[in-house]
């Protein structure tokens, strides 16, 4: 299977994402759906041209899309959107042989780059050995004030983090620069124009002396893109055997296994503690898990054990209450973590359902009620 991005798609997300950093909104997902209603209504005739000029002014977002380069080309955007041309990269061919990048660093260095990474949203679901290539591949870069990391308009080889320095992000529209974000001492930038194979949208410009930590293309390709593509059909694997997500669309159950994020517990570990407040729910991917259950007495019960493709934690985020029970892992065990809001977000065909599978829980519960313990 090839992976290829579908016409448009790319402009699309840049826009949306240069959209929410100029205005900020409260509430992403209300003004997400105000803006793609306004951009369909906007591909209407007698917008186009409203929302070509819309559309440029919004890739001031891409203050992630930027790359080291000398050379400044600058092409006509409206024109250069039809054209852009790349090479496509295939996440299933096996480029496991490939030699991996390593950049020496001092024991200094390596502990800054750690730093600097530990927050960064792209590297969330790398495995540990994958982070150490991620740092194996990275290299230091000082800048100046004044100088350009990445000018609008290049090609893009290059995905920054930011160790130090305050960098300023603009956007030329029509001619004239606008300054869309400011980066000061942390973030990164840089990896939409990999990812989409796309010219930078935005320039980046160091306003103080600086270090950046740079990963090139392939590189970036090799690790995040490759690792996320893996993610995500391991997880479309896992969801596909889950009963009550049947009823999701192919389109679904990919956005819901985008979503997901593993945790590993350790034998004994309790999972989730009866009377605690609900964060997420549970995929159970590797190993056994031990549910019990206060009695009136203050003595737990346990309820049963279950294994692979089961899921649980569910029942406080439908009702709105605290946990309901116990949740040990039995050995060492891996799950997939639903955060609350995108359980909200993502599995509302799923609710009626689930709500029938807590028939059990609440019958139980009204009989016992919560007592909070977790040995």
């Amino acid at each position: 299977m090839n992976l290829e991005i579908p016409d448009g798609l790319g402009d699309l997300l840049r826009d949306f994402t240069v959209s929410v950093l100029r205005d900020r909104p409260a509430d992403i997902y209300d003004f997400a759906v105000g803006y793609f209603t306004k951009v369909r209504e906007n591909r209407r005739p007698k917008a186009v041209p409203m929302y070509v000029i819309v559309d440029d002014d919004e890739e001031a977002s891409e203050p992630d899309k930027d790359n080291f380069k000398p050379k400044c080309q600058r092409l006509n955007r409206y024109g250069r959107r039809q054209s852009v041309s790349a090479e496509r990269y295939d996440p299933e061919e096996d480029d496991d042989d490939e030699e991996k990048t390593i950049h020496a660093k001092t024991d200094e260095q390596r502990d800054r780059l750690t730093e600097a990474v530990s927050g960064i949203l792209l590297f969330r679901a790398l495995e540990p050995e994958q982070m150490q290539d991620v740092l194996d591949a990275m290299f230091e870069t000082v800048v100046n004030p004044g100088d350009f990391v990445i000018r609008q308009g290049d090609d893009g080889d290059n995905f920054y983090v930011i160790d130090s320095g305050k960098y300023d992000v603009s956007v030329n529209v029509n001619g004239e620069e606008k300054k869309v974000h400011t980066f000061e001492d942390k973030g990164s930038f840089g990896e939409l124009a990999l990812l989409y194979n796309m010219p930078r949208s935005a320039s980046v410009m160091a306003v103080t002396k600086g270090s950046l930590w740079a990963m090139d293309r392939n590189s970036f390709r090799r690790i995040v893109l490759k690792s996320a593509f893996k993610k995500r059909k391991m997880y479309e694997e896992l969801l596909e055997n889950v009963p009550i997500l049947k009823s999701l669309e192919h389109y679904e159950r990919s956005n819901l296994a985008d979503a997901l994020m593993s945790k590993t517990f350790k034998d004994g570990v309790c999972i989730i503690q009866q009377g605690d407040e609900a964060d997420g729910m549970f995929f159970l991917e590797k190993g056994v898990i031990r549910v019990t259950i206060i009695n009136p007495d203050g003595v737990e019960e346990e309820l049963g054990q279950h294994s692979k493709g089961k899921y649980f934690g569910e029942l406080a985020l439908i009702e709105n209450q605290p946990r309901s029970a116990n949740v040990y892992a039995v050995g060492d065990i891996k799950v997939a973590f639903l955060e609350r809001e995108s359980f909200e977000r993502l599995l509302g065909p799923c609710l009626d359902i689930m709500k029938r599978n807590t028939e059990f829980y609440k019958q139980y519960t009204e009989q016992h009620p919560l007592k909070s313990r977790c040995d």
